[in-house]
């Protein structure tokens, strides 16, 4: 916390400094360059995804982040579950697609979705894993996800927490 106060006073002390000075007018001979304007900051989620990454937690941006402590530790009560045992790639996102906006017109607020570990499959990775996690990111119903309590699946499964 000093840290963060330390950067404040130093951002206020720069302002009150500042306070009097006049900007230069433009170059009227073109001599000097404009720089570029610095590029947009991007959240983390957003660079997972385009890196091909997908987050084993997310949250959407206005949600407190303890809710995902709340949905690891089992705190919301689970309405419905989606087992994806044996579907293929393509089915899941359709599956999961469904599930949410059933879910969601059923009022239902924590769903646990079931993905499984891919003991079984080649590799031992789970195949839907991230796919699942991926469609749950781009979904706008979802407000947050994580990995359920090790007693639901853990790894296997992701508890989601819908918008009402």
């Amino acid at each position: 916390m000093s840290e963060r106060r330390d950067l404040q006073r130093d951002h206020e002390d720069f302002a009150r400094e500042m306070a009097d000075v006049v900007p230069l007018p433009a170059d009227p001979r073109g001599r000097v360059e404009r720089t570029t304007p610095a590029p947009a900051i991007r959240k983390p989620d957003e660079v997972c995804l385009e890196a091909g990454l997908v987050p084993d937690d997310y949250v959407a941006p206005g949600i407190d982040r303890r809710e995902i402590r709340r949905l690891r530790r089992g705190e919301h009560t689970v309405r419905s579950r989606l087992d994806l045992h044996g579907v293929s790639v393509a089915d899941a996102a359709r599956s999961v697609r469904q599930f949410l906006e059933n879910s969601r017109h059923a009022r239902h607020r924590c769903v646990c979705i079931i993905h499984g570990k891919g003991l079984n499959s080649a590799g031992g990775v789970s195949m839907l894993k991230g796919p699942v996690r991926e469609a749950l990111t781009r979904s706008s119903s979802v407000l947050a996800f994580a990995s359920a309590p090790s007693s639901d699946g853990g790894a296997g499964a992701v508890y989601v927490l819908l918008r009402r």
